[in-house]
């Protein structure tokens, strides 16, 4: 099998170096990848989805599956299956889930999919007025595609006013603000599940938790994500099945009445709120860093889930998953969230402890190879992924190998799986 990856992220490399591990795999490409993909496979310079999809005829790629939101979003999917082209991930109709945070809280509405109290304006004196009917905290969310920064918890009700006038005049996050959802602050604890879907029945993937915030102790501002495990004990069998139950399978079947049947990656954001799971969000793609930790918890072959699930198969597989647990602490460049930092050289440390050389391993982001050496080019750099039978065992193999890795301005918090420990 002949496989191209759309992204360049540790999302994909995660992917990918669980494609290069399967016996079914036999090319490997990443469009346009960075600079540590190289190692798992091709890296190739082409951005135009039409393009991509001349070259995947051309090259006899068998599957193609996309990493990031923004393709998704774009209806890569519907460009490649009109060549009649295998993909893996959402129709651009279904993406929509992700694309528009409106039509994502609307959708839940509809098909009586417990949530938060919201509503959706692009009137700033409707979202005030809605604003002074909650406690606070206050939740504000750009409705569409903000890299993962278009939530804002607001502590008071003038400052959740600010963030709706930053979001409404576009000086927030331009068009993507011109829509806001207001919504009530669920009290609770996180939880990432991820459904591998094929438009009527899906695999259900260990649960995860990954932490947004940026500093230990969940202060300073959101981020993309700095760490996760899976799978965590906060989610028991009741709490599975309510899900099951409640979200997930009112959702596949209300995008098969919306006339978008969904594929790919669901992945929902929940809060657990006295045992009872509200949705606060769906992504239609993996989350990262929860990938990253999710991929080596398969024992099963990638490349089978993912084909069987872009070819309406899922009905017929059976997947295995580790009993161990994953570990991943993201380190990120010297400025991260506020702004781009210097390229950094990347040196791991040849003599690793003993404990972890077959135990741990590192995903690559934020890299670009130069003479055949690495360097930190900003943002999320990479995630050092520890495996253990354990999640104590798991998180301090993920922390030994943080300490042999080394880059100028390295940025990690120290409590990743704190809730579990």
């Amino acid at each position: 099998m002949n496989v191209l990856i759309l992204g360049s992220g540790g999302r994909e490399f995660s992917i990918g170096l669980a494609l290069k591990k399967d016996k079914e795999v036999q090319k490997l490409y990443f469009a346009p990848g960075n600079g540590a993909t190289s190692e798992l496979g091709e890296n190739i310079a082409i951005a135009e989805y039409e393009e991509l999809a001349d070259f995947a005829q051309n090259s006899e790629i068998d599957l193609t599956i996309v990493g990031p939101e923004a393709p998704l979003v774009d209806g890569v999917v519907d460009i490649f299956k009109a060549r009649g082209l295998t993909i893996f991930g959402p129709s651009k109709e279904a993406a929509r889930l992700e694309g528009s945070k409106v039509y994502m809280k609307n959708f839940l509405a509809k098909y009586n999919i417990p949530t938060a109290r919201y509503i959706e304006t692009d009137h700033i004196e409707t979202a005030f007025k809605f604003i002074e009917t909650l406690p606070v905290p206050v939740v504000v969310k750009a409705d569409g595609l903000c890299a993962g920064k278009g939530v804002i918890i607001a502590a008071t009700h003038d400052e959740a006013k600010k963030a709706v006038s930053g979001m409404l005049s576009g000086k927030s996050f331009g068009d993507a603000g011109k829509k806001v959802i207001v919504e009530e602050f669920l009290d609770g604890y996180e939880l990432s599940m991820f459904a591998i879907c094929d438009g009527e029945d899906y695999i259900l993937l260990p649960a995860a938790q990954d932490h947004k915030r940026l500093l230990d102790n969940d202060e300073g501002p959101n981020t993309g994500g700095m760490g996760a495990y899976a799978p965590t004990p906060l989610v028991d069998d009741v709490i599975y099945q309510k899900v099951k139950e409640r979200v997930i399978r009112p959702t596949l079947d209300g995008m098969k009445a919306e006339g978008a049947p969904f594929e790919g990656v669901l992945f929902i954001g929940l809060m657990i709120v006295n045992g009872e799971p509200l949705t606060l969000e769906f992504n239609v793609r993996f989350g990262d860093p929860e990938c990253e930790i999710l991929m080596p918890l398969m024992k099963s072959p990638a490349s089978e889930l993912f084909y069987k699930a872009a070819t309406k198969q899922l009905d017929s597989l059976n997947v295995e998953f580790s009993d161990q647990y994953a570990v991943g602490v993201v380190m990120a460049s010297r400025n991260y969230p506020y702004k781009s930092s210097e390229p950094a050289e990347i040196v791991v440390d040849k003599v690793v402890h003993d404990d972890i050389a077959d135990n741990t391993h590192i995903s690559y982001a934020g890299v670009s190879r130069e003479d055949g050496r690495l360097f930190a080019t900003g943002g999320r750099v990479l995630v050092c992924v520890g495996l253990g039978k354990s999640i104590e065992e798991a998180r301090r193999r993920a922390y030994l190998l943080c300490g042999q890795v080394h880059f100028a301005g390295k940025k990690l918090r120290t409590d990743i799986a704190y809730q579990a420990l």
